[in-house]
Formats: C-alpha cells, sequence, structure tokens
C-alpha cells in the first residue's frame, strides 16, 4: 500500500461504516439522507454532505467504495507528484465540496418537493473519475456494453451525455443530475489548480 492510500482510506471507512449503520437503522438514514425540501424549509444544510456517508444498500456501497479507491488512487498518486505533503488536503479539497456541488442542480430543481430524496457519495466520486481522466488521459476503461476497452477521455465524453440524457429523461431513480455536476465539478477543479494538465490532455487526444 502507498502511503497516500491513508487518505482514501479515511473517507472509505468512515462511509463503509455509516452506511452500514444506516442500512440497519431506518432514523439514521432518515437523519443523513439528501432531502432539498428539509435543506430549504427547515435549514438542515448539514444533508448537502451527510447524504455521501450513506448509500442505499450493499450494492451501492461496494461499487462506490471500489470505484473511488480504483481512481482516487491514480488521483492521489499525480496529486503526491504535482503538490507533496499537500496532496491529501487537495484531495479533500476535490472530494468533499464535490459531495455539495454535485447537488446544487437537485437542490435547485426539488427544493419544494418534500417526496424527493438521494443517497450516496456518486456525485463525489464522479469528480474523482474525471479528474483521473484529465489526469491520465492515456488511461482506458470499459464499458458494459462494448466489449473493448476505450481511452479514457472518450469514455468520459460518452458518460457526461449520457448522464444528461438520462438526466432529461427521467426513466429511472438514480441521480444523473449529481453524476453529471460532480464530473464538470472534477474537471474544473483540476483546470483551475494544474491548468498545464489541459495542454497535455488535449495533446493525447489530438494523437500529439
Amino acid at each position: 500500500m502507498q502511503s497516500y492510500d491513508l487518505i482514501l482510506l479515511l473517507i472509505i471507512i468512515p462511509i463503509i461504516f455509516t452506511s452500514l449503520k444506516a442500512i440497519k437503522d431506518q432514523s439514521v438514514f432518515n437523519k443523513l439522507l439528501f432531502n432539498a425540501y428539509r435543506i430549504k424549509h427547515f435549514k438542515e444544510w448539514y444533508r448537502f454532505f451527510s447524504h455521501g456517508l450513506i448509500h442505499a444498500d450493499y450494492m451501492h456501497l461496494g461499487f462506490n467504495m471500489y470505484v473511488l479507491w480504483i481512481f482516487g488512487d491514480i488521483v492521489m498518486d499525480f496529486f503526491t507528484f504535482y503538490f507533496g505533503m499537500m496532496a491529501n488536503l487537495v484531495f479533500l479539497g476535490l472530494f468533499i465540496p464535490a459531495l455539495f456541488f454535485s447537488s446544487l442542480g437537485s437542490f435547485i430543481k426539488h427544493k419544494d418537493n418534500p417526496n424527493y430524496n438521494a443517497v450516496g457519495a456518486s456525485g463525489a466520486v464522479s469528480a474523482i473519475v474525471f479528474a483521473s481522466i484529465i489526469l491520465y488521459p492515456e488511461g482506458r476503461m470499459g464499458l458494459l456494453f462494448i466489449p473493448v476497452m476505450i481511452p479514457s477521455w472518450l469514455f468520459g465524453l460518452l458518460y457526461l451525455g449520457f448522464t444528461a440524457y438520462m438526466d432529461r429523461k427521467q426513466m429511472d431513480n438514480i441521480g444523473h443530475n449529481a453524476h453529471f455536476w460532480g464530473s464538470i465539478y472534477g474537471i474544473l477543479f483540476i483546470l483551475i489548480l494544474k491548468p498545464s494538465t489541459f495542454l497535455h490532455f488535449f495533446q493525447v487526444i489530438l494523437g500529439g
């Protein structure tokens, strides 16, 4: 294990612990979930962040934590190279605000709907995934419906298009809006923090 993996464990372990507790205790689940109506009308602002600590079920939890570990490791590798001892703080600056920014769209849309709820760290995990794509565009990813590995930047474009389409159609109960804006936050975070990475990103896309 790399030393910088400790920050990932410090994020993942509390999420696993709280999610397992919430899955077994509905009162904990209800207290922490994202509900835009309660945020607006009862000033429960903590829900912008607490919803990332709980998940709908074991599969939801396992998938998010697996993706966070795999792509978080890539991001931390680059952050350690670029920022040294500050890498952990920079990673937290990416992950924690992503919980808030990925939920803003849902808040605006559902702030007067008491029946809309959401849980999971998917928005922040999406930010980590897209930060890794910008930092390491040479990577390759697989899709369930495509039996080959494709460039990570192409995966990113397809994913953004898919989430935007699914959010408009509202065909399922998945928080596509949070996935989309979490991804955008991850891109903008890297753009602002390390703009030079975008030159390399576009060189890879253009075959330079």
